[in-house]
């Protein structure tokens, strides 16, 4: 793959909605939820055949970073790209961008996730290939998961006409991104078979980022300039600290891509799942309807029990308990039905606001 190819691992999120086994101290990413090792860790092996370990970027934060730094030693720690505090996925991306950009003005970066999992690793790599080639003319490129369900949790993709043919992929004009519908809607996304889950995985040069950044987010843009400014000198983290705070906290589909010109669409099915909730998790790991998952070390006893999630360190039973998700830790019981699994956010939100920060 050409030497101006790298990539970017988005890797500052504190994944709550798996709380409370994610926490601010080890969040999602770090946990091994779907093998032996952490998100992370599987993020960056999955990588290896197409980039070396020197043009494998992370962002993340300052709180996270030495534990990152240590499970994936590999990485030169030069690579880890430490934001002040969390302003979403925008100033992460665009700080890694300019990063990579005052290092190669020719960079090509693949922005990618710390924290989803993905099955069909070969097939990931071969899109991952396909959409350098798009980006080199110009596109923005993004990967588009099929859709398996009318799902609510995702925003979409919509393909418009058809752009060309490369290897195995069809590759299509985006009509647009569409915020995450209600259930009617996402239905008709389904059923007219042009629309994708939007993986927040991009492709692009840092060229056209910089352009793209500087025409839909001037003010940001002048802070970048500042940071690519200050790349390679001194006061370069300072620089950083002192326009961190100026920054606005947006997603970076607001900020840029749902009105980017020039956008690529590659729809894939690679078997991806952002494992963005306990019942997310639950549908990667049984194998069958109503199967009983246990995570932990602690033994389960399930007496007429079926489709439960348990995790727990000590010994559970569960006697006529159906689709629920037992999470047992050191200082938190969570028991919550799997089809309502979505709502532990709103317990994390209630911690905040009523001084439980502690159980964070």
């Amino acid at each position: 793959m050409n030497e101006h190819y790298y990539a970017l691992i988005m890797a500052g999120g504190g994944g709550t909605r798996l709380w409370p086994l994610s926490r601010r101290t080890r969040p999602k990413q770090m946990l091994p939820l779907v093998s032996d090792d952490s998100l992370f860790r599987v993020s960056v092996t999955r990588l290896a055949p197409i980039f070396p370990p020197e043009r494998i970027f992370v962002v993340t934060g300052a709180h996270q970073v030495d534990a990152l730094k240590a499970d994936v030693p590999e990485l030169p720690a030069e690579n880890f790209i430490v934001e002040p505090y969390g302003r979403d996925s925008a100033p992460a991306a665009a700080l890694g961008m300019t990063h990579i950009a005052g290092l190669d003005s020719e960079a090509t970066v693949a922005i990618l996730t710390a924290d989803h999992y993905i099955r069909d690793v070969w097939s990931f790599g071969a899109a991952l290939k396909t959409a350098y080639e798009v980006a080199q003319d110009h596109y923005i490129v993004t990967l588009g998961i099929k859709p398996t369900a009318p799902a609510t949790g995702f925003g979409y993709i919509q393909q418009a006409e058809f752009l060309a043919k490369y290897d195995k992929f069809s590759v299509y004009h985006s009509a647009g991104f569409k915020e995450k519908p209600d259930a009617k809607t996402a239905q008709q996304f389904l059923d007219a078979g042009t629309y994708s889950w939007n993986s927040g995985m991009f492709i692009w040069s840092v060229q056209q980022a910089q352009e793209e950044f500087a025409r839909q987010q001037p003010e940001m843009a002048k802070h970048l300039q500042s940071i690519k400014m200050a790349f390679g000198k001194r006061d370069y983290h300072k620089v950083i600290q002192s326009v961190w705070d100026d920054l606005p906290k947006i997603s970076l589909d607001y900020a840029v891509m749902e009105n980017a010109q020039q956008v690529a669409m590659i729809p894939i099915d690679i078997g991806w799942s952002d494992i963005g909730s306990w019942a997310a998790l639950y549908e990667e790991l049984a194998s069958t309807a109503g199967q009983n998952i246990s995570m932990g070390s602690g033994e389960v006893i399930p007496i007429d029990s079926t489709g439960n999630l348990t995790n727990s360190n000590r010994l559970i039973v569960t006697i006529g308990a159906e689709n629920l998700v037992i999470i047992d830790t050191d200082d938190v019981l969570m028991i919550c039905r799997r089809d309502m699994a979505q709502k532990v956010k709103q317990a994390v939100n209630h911690m905040k606001e009523n001084n439980l920060e502690r159980y964070l």
